[in-house]
């Protein structure tokens, strides 16, 4: 009697409790139920006695109603409640980065708003449910790095207002829904590689013409030819069709043009340039010119037939004879005038003065004439074409050959070009960068430019060992780094790979590695570079977790190259992305700006304004990269459900006099108590790294001796 009496009572209580809080506020605690871990207490402020749920962590509102829920790199571990469906004005979802599992629930889908649905870096699995193509606004569709299998949905073709489709690195079965190019014309970004789709590639992917960046097909079991309609994609498009079953040859049209072949390795059953294997007369790769298809109406006649006595198609013996005739009159002419043009107005090397005396061209008294030469554009093309694969180290002893035959995977992507793990016949592993397919016009320059930095030679800066160029390939080989890059080590990858923190130790070994690697590029290399675009993805850690620093000329060479934005066009694309940001003020736009514009956090605030790079860039992004290692946050933080990048964070903490355990990593909260001052020395050096005028910024030798003098043990 007394535990029905108990049961009652806490029966009441609750429904008393959650009669205050509206119907989304209870379908959000319904989802916090369905999450079984909280490890960092993402949803403690999730509770029954709030009125509403606008002011939990994680979601935003508009005029009282949950338009995102917004739960990213927490841990959660747990299910994707169906409750979300609830949320009729729901229109962004983004639990990146946890732990997720499970199904994707259908009733998800009754948001007809979504607009935006960000699940990457989990471990879903199971099909995607039909009930996705109830989303007619869906605009942003990320899956990748998760399990799902199946096929897709035909229903998903009618979401026509995507813009980008990741589902990479799934196990994703069977062939594209038909009308997949048809009628997702709006794609701006199309990733389906590292899946198991079948079948062949849809002809109507041509018509994709708003796509930016790579189509990725890598790592398929795509099978027969290569459409000739993805020539009709826009040029600058890489379409990257690696490792699948394709077959035949391979279309020379629009942007299949001027490939080079590693855009199409993994397929041994395709033929023709810019593969070393030719294709068979059956494989139907003669050029249209050469064996032209003949008109329905067209009807071979045999050579019996005649007309008046002679062949219908002939010539006459006489006509024969006057065509031969006149053409060597004709060669004859054309040899006489040039030989006398030679001959007359330059001897080979030396021209005539006004005396008739000769002199070596460039001679005092030379007057100018004109000299059959070959153009300067043609020798160099021709140069271009001899080189084979250039050593910039005496120790490189592979080919272009092994090169192409080796295994490979990609190891990431960016606006300059994709990077290739590469591991050739003998074991040693090398990191491959592939630029654009541009022009030969300026190969002398990118000569001078690579050979420059292949000079270079630091423990801290990643070496350059080879490069390539030809007309449609240009790459750069470099040392492979074995650890990743400092980006993951601080905050962890997607998926289920463990995560471990990095000690206070370690964290201050990589930051000294990373000051003396920019000493000496802006003190001690030849041209006494400025790096422009340092950040955590580009600082690579080796065996024994020592910084690299990558990247550096990269963005010039790409420019040279011709196959990337420059720099300044990507800072000025920043800019605009940041003023839109300002002037919306909107969710979607945070959103935007957290997901596209991190790489502008690192910038100097003078780079959108000037655009010559200086050696303070590099000691604000390197500043910006302290911060990031002392908190362990990311370079965008999180306030209640505001956005702001870490140097505006860390000076608002500051004004606010938080404590310095609301600042730190909590890894290093809990296991480096005793470092705490050594934490602040570093943390003091950051701050003087960020400020706003590049001219009270130290120099990266002055931080570099700084950090030494405080005798700070870097493991």
């Amino acid at each position: 009697m007394f535990s029905l009496v108990l049961f009652i009572l806490l029966f009441c209580n609750s429904q008393a409790l959650a009669g205050s809080l509206n119907d989304e506020g209870y379908a959000l605690l319904t989802f916090k139920q369905s999450i079984r871990e909280d490890p960092e207490g993402s949803l403690n402020d999730w509770n029954y006695s709030d009125g509403n749920p606008c002011s939990w962590n994680g979601i935003a509102c508009k005029e009282q109603k949950v338009v995102s829920v917004s739960i990213p790199k927490k841990k959660l571990s747990g299910f994707l409640s169906s409750s979300l469906g609830l949320l009729s004005e729901l229109r962004h979802v983004n639990l990146r980065n946890n732990k997720l599992s499970g199904n994707l629930p259908s009733q998800l889908f009754n948001s007809l708003g979504i607009q935006s649905l960000v699940l990457y870096g989990n471990s879903f699995s199971g099909p995607i449910p039909s009930e996705i193509g109830n989303l007619k606004y869906l605009q942003n569709l990320d899956l990748s790095q998760n399990l799902f299998n199946g096929s897709l949905p035909a229903s998903l073709i009618q979401c026509k207002r995507l813009k980008t489709l990741d589902l990479s690195q799934n196990n994703f079965t069977g062939s594209l829904p038909e009308g997949f190019g048809t009628n997702l014309v709006s794609l701006e970004k199309l990733d389906l590689s590292f899946n198991k789709f079948d079948g062949s590639i849809p002809s109507d992917f041509g018509n994709l013409s708003s796509l930016q960046g790579t189509l990725d097909l890598s790592h398929n079991s795509f099978s027969g030819s290569i459409p000739a309609s993805l020539g009709s994609l826009p040029e600058k498009v890489y379409i990257d069709l690696t490792y699948n079953n394709l077959s035949g040859p391979i279309p020379q049209n629009g942007a299949l043009m001027n490939r080079g072949p590693t855009a199409f390795i993994g397929n041994p059953l395709l033929c023709g340039p810019p593969l070393k294997s030719p294709c068979s007369d059956s494989s139907g790769a003669s050029s249209p010119s050469s064996n032209p298809y003949l008109p329905s109406n067209y009807t071979p006649q045999s050579d019996n037939n005649v007309n008046g006595g002679r062949k219908s198609g002939g010539l006459s013996k006489s006509a024969v004879i006057a065509i031969v005739a006149s053409d060597v009159v004709g060669i004859c002419l054309i040899g006489l005038l040039f030989s006398y043009c030679y001959s007359r107005v330059c001897s080979c090397g030396k021209c005539k003065d006004e005396n008739g005396n000769d002199h070596e061209k460039g001679g005092k008294g030379r007057k100018e004439c004109l000299c059959f030469k070959k153009d300067e554009s043609e020798t160099l093309s021709e140069n271009v074409e001899q080189y084979d694969l250039v050593p910039l180290d005496p120790q490189v002893a592979f080919d272009l050959d092994e090169l192409l035959k080796a295994s490979a995977f990609v190891l990431g992507k960016s606006g300059i070009g994709i990077v290739y793990k590469v591991v050739l016949e003998d074991g040693l592993t090398l990191a491959v960068r592939r630029l654009g397919e541009g022009g030969s016009q300026r190969f002398k320059e990118f000569q001078t430019e690579v050979e420059a930095i292949g000079k270079l030679r630091h423990p801290n800066i990643v070496t350059l060992r080879a490069y390539y160029w030809s007309v449609d390939e240009k790459l750069l080989i470099y040392d492979y780094i074995p650890n990743g890059n400092l980006a993951t080590a601080i905050h962890g990858g997607g998926g289920t790979v463990a995560f471990t923190p990095l000690s206070w130790s370690v964290r201050l070994k990589i930051m000294k590695g990373i000051a003396k690697g920019l000493v000496y590029l802006h003190e001690y290399s030849p041209k006494k570079y400025v790096h422009g675009d340092l950040k955590p993805n580009n600082i690579l850690l080796g065996q024994n977790m020592e910084p690299h620093i990558s990247d550096f000329g990269l963005g010039r060479l790409a420019n040279i190259a011709g196959g990337s934005p420059t720099l300044q066009s990507r800072r000025v694309a920043s800019e605009k992305s940041q003023q839109k940001h300002q002037s919306t003020g909107s969710f979607e736009a945070a959103t935007v700006s957290s997901t596209t514009n991190v790489g502008s956090c690192y910038q100097a605030p003078e780079a959108l304004k000037v655009l010559k790079p200086s050696q303070k860039w590099d000691v604000y992004s390197y500043g910006v990269i302290l911060l990031e290692m002392i908190t362990g946050r990311s370079t965008i933080v999180l306030v209640g459900t505001l956005e702001m990048d870490i140097v505006r964070w860390i000076q608002l903490c500051i004004e606010e006099k938080k404590p310095l355990s609301d600042v730190l990593d909590p890894h290093l909260a809990q296991d480096d108590a005793d470092k705490e001052e050594e934490i602040i020395a570093v943390l003091k050096i950051a701050l003087a790294c960020i400020q706003t005028n590049p001219e009270r910024r130290p120099t990266m030798r002055h931080v570099s001796e700084t950090l030494d003098r405080l005798n700070l043990s870097s493991g």
